[in-house]
């Protein structure tokens, strides 16, 4: 079977991670463990985990034109990711400063950079779309630009996941083209803008809807009636930084190879939990083997 075609149009960061005993409260310094430095942002997280995972994988994005964004374009193209269209624009790449406690929770600021002029789809980052089995879109990059993003993916006749993240409101004309949303609770409650989940609500947006629940795994519902929560699968917990991002690239390879969703929802399951056994974003996201090691023993 060929491999599956996913095209990602979302955010390129390098990651500046430090781990300590445990996160500092505000005006506190707490003295460290380590330090890494890898390629992050959800987009360019999504597109190394898709291909880790199979996929034929191409990059929509902007990286600058500092030392950041060398390392970038290399570790996304040494991660067999497609960069062929990346913009490269003047000035500073996007940035993610992460703390990581010992028990594997973090916070995270990001300071977008380049990510912010990744605006106007040009005809060659369309067609690049349309080329596609499965396009997913996050929300760290102008919302315009994944508008634009969703409409080539319809026009084209690829399918499109939204993984709403990080939690916004979501214009009427995306909603009108997503074919598949994934959130986590809090992402949720901001696409329907209630207070409590609303999965009925979600539905009554979007076709179909995978809600992530963390150490609880995951819940599939769509239009046809089917609703269903897969179990998460038990593994010691490193660092849970990247295993959403694990879980949607995953997500979008076994979609595109046509499996049933449900199905598709247990193998990403997997995936995530791979994930979080290692320190870090892109270097923790986990290969086919990897994932297939971790589903055969659920």
């Amino acid at each position: 079977m060929a491999a599956p075609r996913i095209v990602i149009a979302g955010s390129a960061n390098m990651d500046l991670v430090g781990v300590a005993p445990r996160l500092p409260r505000p005006g506190e310094t707490v003295l460290g463990d380590e330090f890494l430095m890898m390629a992050g942002g959800k987009g360019a997280n999504q597109a190394i985990a898709a291909a880790r995972a199979g996929g034929e994988t191409v990059f929509l994005g902007a990286i600058g034109s500092d030392a950041f964004g060398v390392n970038l374009n290399a570790r996304l193209n040494g991660s067999g990711v497609d960069m062929r269209h990346v913009r490269t624009t003047y000035g500073a790449s996007g940035v993610a400063v992460i703390m990581v406690d010992r028990d594997g929770e973090n916070s995270i600021l990001v300071a977008p950079g380049a990510n912010n002029a990744f605006v106007r789809l040009t005809p060659a980052e369309e067609a690049a779309i349309a080329a596609g089995d499965v396009l997913l879109c996050q929300q760290e990059i102008p919302v315009d630009t994944v508008v634009a993003a969703a409409r080539a993916a319809r026009a084209g006749g690829t399918r499109m996941i939204l993984n709403a993240a990080p939690a916004r409101a979501l214009p009427d004309e995306l909603l009108a083209n997503i074919d598949l949303l994934v959130v986590n609770e809090g992402e949720a409650l901001a696409v329907t803008g209630g207070d409590h989940i609303d999965v009925p609500g979600l539905l009554a947006l979007v076709p179909r809807v995978v809600l992530t629940l963390g150490g609880r795994g995951s819940r599939y519902a769509d239009r046809e009636g089917r609703d269903e929560t897969v179990p998460a699968f038990s593994v010691e917990v490193r660092d849970t930084t990247a295993a959403g991002d694990a879980f949607t690239g995953a997500l979008a390879v076994a979609w595109g190879e046509g499996r049933d969703l449900v199905e598709a929802v247990r193998w990403a399951n997997a995936a995530g939990a791979a994930c979080v056994r290692r320190l870090g974003a892109s270097d923790a996201l986990p290969t086919r083997a990897q994932i297939d090691e971790v589903f055969q023993q659920g």
